[in-house]
């Protein structure tokens, strides 16, 4: 792949570019199908239940069930609703959760593309996501689903602030917005990786992450029992299906993105462990990650809206913006 990267442009390398983006997109609905599945089972087995068991092998069919359910539904669409903008929503909230994983590596020859500026590229194309709920919400002509639709757009504006800056603290030591850099920087034994030295805006970005992925204990957009299921609720079939792969894509990412940014991405804990696969360390890291996730969301109650507004503006932004002034000075210092 990198070798590709520095050939000129032809219609093989096109190919070759078109084949692995489908292979990472098979990849990707993979992990989706098969996340719920395990999320759903790591919860039973939280709160002494089964989880799925009944269809196929184990339950292992079970999300395939649900997903086909989804698709063969059928699409209704409110009649006084903005019809070209209520079809286009789900659409601007799916394809960004797909298109910021073309900047991250998965090692150090495994990646699409090597920007300059990856972590702005990833930044900038999440926040697009909020136009996709905000539109949905409007273009339901439905109260409901507007109000779940404003207070989505509050939650997920107020926690990319924080997030975005406790990153930079990430940025400063590195000295480079480039993914690869990033992981380059922490090559060694695991007190390299920057969870430790950026151990309070590696906080920050964890809850951050999670409001921003809409899940327990922030997971206010869908509060079904005050929102009637939140922005989405006029949504149906498949529509309904791009609203919810949307977010469990942009759980990858975000595991992706810790990875890569606090956990060392490719690097084994120790020296001596070097002589297993780079890829073997990422996958054990992403899958902690996303564990960590599940744990949350079983073990955490629901916030009020006040105490999560409070909670972005009051206290993880003035961490975010304590680690960056830290950060700066402690650089100055060891110079």
């Amino acid at each position: 792949m990198e070798n590709l990267l520095n050939e000129q442009l032809s219609w093989w390398n096109f190919g070759v570019f078109s084949f692995w983006a489908v292979v990472l997109l098979v990849i990707v609905l993979g992990y989706v199908t098969y996340a719920i599945y395990f999320e759903r089972k790591i919860l039973g087995w939280m709160q002494l239940r089964h989880g799925p068991t009944r269809t196929g092998p184990l339950g292992l069919l079970q999300t395939v069930a649900d997903v086909a359910k989804l698709l063969i539904k059928e699409d209704t669409i409110p009649r006084k609703a903005e019809q070209t903008l209520f079809k286009l929503a789900p659409i601007i909230m799916f394809i960004p959760s797909f298109v910021v994983l073309a900047t991250i590596p998965y090692t150090s020859s495994w990646f699409f593309a090597d920007l300059n500026v990856g972590m702005l590229y990833y930044a900038a194309l999440s926040g697009i996501s909020t136009i996709g709920v905000v539109l949905g919400g409007w273009a339901s002509n439905n109260k409901y689903a507007l109000l779940g639709g404003m207070r989505s757009a509050a939650q997920m504006i107020s926690y990319e602030v924080p997030l975005v800056i406790s990153v930079t603290g990430v940025i400063m030591m590195s000295g480079s917005l480039n993914m690869r850099t990033i992981v380059a920087a922490q090559e060694g034994a695991f007190w390299h990786w920057n969870f430790l030295p950026q151990i309070v805006g590696f906080i920050v970005f964890i809850i951050a992450a999670v409001s921003e992925l809409n899940r327990t204990p922030f997971d206010l957009p869908e509060a079904e029992s005050e929102l009637v299921a939140g922005y989405h609720v006029e949504y149906s079939g498949f529509r309904f299906a791009f609203y919810m792969l949307g977010e469990y894509v942009y759980t990858f990412a975000i595991a992706c993105l810790t990875t890569v940014l606090f956990l060392g991405g490719w690097h084994a804990p120790l020296p001596f462990l070097d002589f297993i696969p780079g890829i073997i360390w990422y996958l054990l890291k992403f899958t902690l990650v996303v564990f960590f996730l599940i744990w949350l969301r079983g073990t955490l109650p629901r916030v009020r809206i006040d105490q999560l507004m409070s909670l972005g503006w009051k206290v993880l932004l003035p961490l975010s913006l304590v680690n960056v002034i830290i950060t700066a000075v402690v650089i100055e210092l060891t110079k």
